[in-house]
């Protein structure tokens, strides 16, 4: 297989990649951010600037797909990268969900595992965002793109981690059955959004075993 006809063409799919991870970077740092505070109104303002971001994300999945399109690809590497596309949409869109449920519980509190989660959900869309580039010559870069995909692994265990201490923790101290509904669904929601991350690094780690 010629390696570098293969991908030679993806030189116009990468910066719509990039652009997909920098949402995804922009869009978990303002969740993390919006943990800072018990204001309610902060919550609904965050939960609208994200769902734009969503919105944003939708419309490059879209020329993703067009630019794809005009590719001469075979069908093993369009589906590849379409994949990473998709993971990437769906990562934005669980974000997305986590802070409309921030909106709408409004919890008496944001405990520090919380807290956790949302910053490992920050460092997961750093290492993607840091792992998309290299994609422009995966042979090159296939070493430093398993490292990144690792590191995205390496997070999402410490979510699990973090995700079960929690749950133990609001079933044995939380009195309120209510408020421990609240935490415990939200808790759910992040960690969907860590393994949603990990989704994307698996995705690209895929690519590069069968094309490299």
């Amino acid at each position: 297989m010629n390696f570098r006809h293969l991908f030679y063409p993806t030189r116009d799919l990468i910066p719509i990649l990039e652009r997909q991870s920098a949402l995804l970077c922009q869009s978990a740092a303002l969740f993390c951010e919006g943990q800072k505070t018990m204001d309610p109104e902060n919550w609904k303002s965050t939960f609208k600037e994200m769902r734009n971001l969503e919105h944003q994300g939708d419309a490059l999945l879209t020329e993703f797909r067009e630019e794809i399109g005009k590719c001469m690809l075979r069908p093993g590497p369009r589906r590849e990268l379409t994949t990473i596309s998709m993971a990437m949409d769906d990562c934005l869109d669980v974000l997305k969900d986590c802070s409309n449920a921030l909106n709408i519980y409004k919890p008496a509190k944001i405990d520090e595992q919380l807290k956790e989660l949302s910053r490992i959900i920050v460092d997961e869309t750093r290492a993607i965002q840091r792992l998309i580039p290299l994609l422009a010559d995966v042979k090159k870069n296939a070493t430093s793109i398993s490292l990144q995909a690792d590191r995205v692994t390496e997070l999402e265990h410490d979510a699990d981690e973090t995700y079960e201490a929690y749950v133990g923790y609001i079933f044995s101290e939380e009195p309120d059955m209510r408020e421990m509904t609240k935490y415990k669904n939200l808790a759910e929601l992040y960690e969907k959004a860590t393994d949603s991350g990990k989704h994307v690094a698996d995705c690209v780690r895929i690519l590069v075993m069968r094309f490299v």
